[in-house]
């Protein structure tokens, strides 16, 4: 019975195995007839691709092209690609330095390969994975020319198959030197110039024939992103470093010696200035290209047949080009001032309205394409105002009295030192007189700046950093890169931003960022953005508005501008502050009514000095602008400040500075004394309880004429008197110069 068993167990097992061999089998010959049905239709997928001719590469039109509008959408700014410039040359008249250079950085191994390389590929996609910068491309040239040519409007994720299937196709039709010409006739080189003999002629005036190997160099060193790279742009060291890369890897492949390397390292290669393109707010335009390839890349600009309409006001754009040569043109003549800058800002929405960088984008003098009102310069006393509002905020009034006397701030110094050798620091007056006290709105009307010291110094530096950057001030560092220095304009910053910032003082402290950009469709007209204002309130109304108040005063500002100046507009609200930095080297003004900001800078773009600058140069432009301006805007009024008439406040807060004290005389002829602990005491009418209206008594003040320091703790100016006023580093520097100026005057 066990052998029958046993034998029949042995059976089983084997036919088992058997089944199991059988199905293994099954399975194998079953994927295998999957994967030949998937490589059939592959083939088949592939046989439908159909590969243009000789001809057709050359003849191919290209495929729509971005447009940026103004505001209306009806006046053309910019056609993005629109004249593409290209010179078709044969591979013999092509220098051998820029067949190398290419090579060199596009694909060393172009020769030998057969239209992919799918370890470049590969390696491509792991460096752009592990950075998450998407930086390296890993196409041949052969794919290039397909991608550039065949499917460049081609978007689908099949795409990548095809550019290899057809360029493998593509090398089996043409020969190298074909394909590799095709490639240097065809590829973008920056703006409108396409192929190597239009931008070797654009660039250095000279037949692709003709250039040097460190010219050959930055030429080989563009496509990679020829916005980006521009040497017209603000890249210009990146594509400096880029083609130091591109020589590097010629001499390590042996096509240039060390001494050319050399050479061609030190060489000084200079760019012919970029041509007119019939380009309107060419400034504007470029603003917002910038901004276009950062968010959708330089191939949608290219291919994607976008429609942009932006924010600029074409009209008034043209007047302020207009006003900015005419006046730029007297400036040089008057001071030797060759520049100068607009920005008109909508404070309501954060639109520019117009951006003007330079008196002429075309002027190779001035190096017109380069933005003034977005670069970085010192902006002067137009600072003071963000100091002043936050004084506001913290409880100073626009009654609040300050001493104008020359005082010296830096405690590494004598108290009766007046002199700015470091490490001290005594600011003088731009007219170099001290009247002495002087309420914060006649200081600011006038633009004193020993006072404005001593009101950064009460705000804190940092508080007052901290205000300018959220009212969109964004270029500032922190407090110790300027002290109290700050508030003369110690800092740097664009027009475009200061401009911005001052409109959250037109539109009662809330801020609205800057935009350029009303909308942006695709190519069906689908809508890709579209600016939706975000406001925010980041200042005080009350602040704002008396900041307002005081830059639109026209009898506080008197002094300084005079009682019929160019900031004066009669029946219309307009504010208004100058600047003007060390040396005479930037001029400003920047004004506002509620509803438009018009911000004005003039200089020299090389940062070198005016000579007998003042702001009557920079007032006649910005004048001529603001009257433009105001043109396409509603009347509108500024808010007017709360006027705080209560004892509550300090008499230095109050506008009263020959005493802390105050003695009140009644109707009643009742004298009633602050008791020194507590100042002010309210006075209290004798037959009630109720306090006394404040031009119901007249007030006596006793204490000695001080310093605010003697009356306000600067961090809680509106709390108690200071027990040791003394304490406060900066006591008896304020003090000496007071002390001064009161024995001198009979105090």
């Amino acid at each position: 019975m066990k052998k029958y068993i046993s034998r029949a167990s042995s059976l089983l097992k084997k036919n088992v195995r058997k089944a199991k061999v059988f199905g293994i089998r099954n399975i194998l010959i079953g994927l295998s007839a999957l994967s030949i049905i998937f490589l059939a239709i592959i083939l088949i997928w592939i046989t439908t691709f159909k590969l243009p001719t000789l001809d057709e590469f050359r003849d191919r039109k290209t495929t729509e092209s971005t447009k940026i509008y103004d505001r209306t959408g009806k006046v053309l700014l910019f056609d993005i690609f629109q004249e593409q410039k290209r010179t078709i040359i044969g591979f013999d008249a092509i220098s051998p330095y820029i067949k190398q250079a290419t090579l060199s950085i596009e694909d060393q191994d172009f020769y030998t390969h057969n239209g992919v390389k799918p370890t470049a590929f590969l390696r491509a996609l792991f460096v752009n994975v592990t950075s998450l910068s998407y930086s390296q491309g890993g196409s041949t040239i052969t794919q290039q020319v397909i991608k550039k040519t065949v499917l460049s409007g081609d978007k689908k994720a099949t795409r990548k198959v095809k550019e290899w299937i057809l360029a493998i196709r593509l090398e089996k039709i043409l020969t190298k030197n074909e394909i590799f010409e095709l490639y240097l006739n065809e590829i973008p080189y920056g703006g409108n110039y396409y192929g190597v003999e239009e931008a070797s002629q654009a660039y250095f005036g000279k037949k692709a024939l003709d250039v040097s190997i460190a010219e050959a160099a930055y030429l080989a060193a563009l496509p990679q992103a020829p916005s980006f790279y521009s040497p017209y742009g603000k890249n210009k060291k990146a594509l400096d470093e880029r083609k130091d890369v591109v020589l590097k890897e010629m001499k390590q492949l042996g096509y240039i010696s060390e001494e050319q390397y050399t050479n061609a390292r030190e060489e000084v290669v200079v760019f012919l200035p970029k041509e007119d393109k019939g380009i309107k707010a060419p400034h504007f335009v470029m603003f917002v290209k910038e901004y276009l390839i950062k968010k959708y890349g330089e191939e949608v600009l290219e291919n994607g047949g976008l429609r942009v309409t932006t924010t600029v006001n074409y009209d008034l754009q043209k007047k302020a080009e207009e006003i900015a040569l005419k006046y730029a043109l007297i400036n040089k003549k008057a001071v030797k001032g060759k520049n100068d800058s607009f920005v008109v800002i909508d404070p309501k929405t954060g639109e520019i309205l117009t951006m003007v960088g330079s008196r002429n984008y075309f002027d190779k003098e001035i190096d017109g394409q380069f933005n003034i009102a977005t670069a970085k310069r010192q902006p002067g006393s137009t600072f003071k105002p963000f100091i002043y509002a936050e004084s506001f905020n913290k409880g100073y009034t626009p009654e609040t009295v300050l001493f104008n006397t020359e005082t010296q701030f830096s405690t590494a110094c004598p108290v009766d030192s007046m002199s700015s050798v470091p490490p001290c620091y005594s600011p003088k007056n731009y007219n170099s007189k001290y009247p002495g006290p002087v309420t914060l709105r006649d200081a600011l009307a006038s633009s004193m700046n020993v006072p404005a010291v001593k009101l950064l110094y009460l705000v804190g530096v940092q508080n007052a950093i901290n205000l300018a950057k959220t009212m969109g001030v964004t270029s500032l560092g922190d407090a110790n890169q300027y002290g109290l220095t700050l508030v003369l304009g110690g800092g740097e910053v664009s027009l475009l931003d200061m401009t911005s910032a001052y409109g959250v003082f037109a539109n009662d402290g809330t801020r609205v960022p800057y935009a350029a950009i009303l909308k942006i469709e695709d190519s069906k007209g689908n809508i890709l953005e579209e600016h939706t204002p975000k406001s925010t309130q980041v200042l005080n109304p009350e602040s704002a508005r008396r900041v307002s108040s005081i830059l639109s005063d026209n009898v506080a500002r008197a002094p300084l501008f005079g009682s019929n100046s160019l900031v004066y507009f009669g029946g219309r609200d307009v504010a208004a502050k100058t600047g003007t930095t060390n040396n005479n080297k930037d001029g400003w003004l920047i004004g506002y009514t509620p509803s438009v900001v018009v911000g004005a800078w003039a200089g020299n773009n090389e940062n070198t000095p005016m000579i007998g600058m003042s702001g009557t140069i920079i007032a006649p432009m910005w004048r001529a602008l603001m009257d433009e301006a105001m043109k396409t805007v509603p009347s509108e009024s500024f808010i007017d400040p709360v006027i705080e008439d209560s004892y509550d406040l300090k008499p230095i807060l109050r506008g009263k500075w020959r005493g802390g004290i105050s003695i009140f005389t009644s109707p009643t002829n009742t004298q009633q004394t602050t008791p020194p602990q507590v100042n002010p005491l309210i006075p209290i009418n004798t037959a009630s309880t109720e306090p006394l209206p404040y031009e119901s008594t007249s007030e006596t003040l006793s204490g000695g004429v001080h310093s605010i320091l003697h009356w306000v703790n600067r961090n809680d100016p509106r709390g108690p008197v200071p027990t040791n006023p003394e304490s406060d580093p900066q006591y008896k520097y304020w003090e000496y110069s007071v002390q001064k100026w009161a024995q001198a005057n009979g105090y």
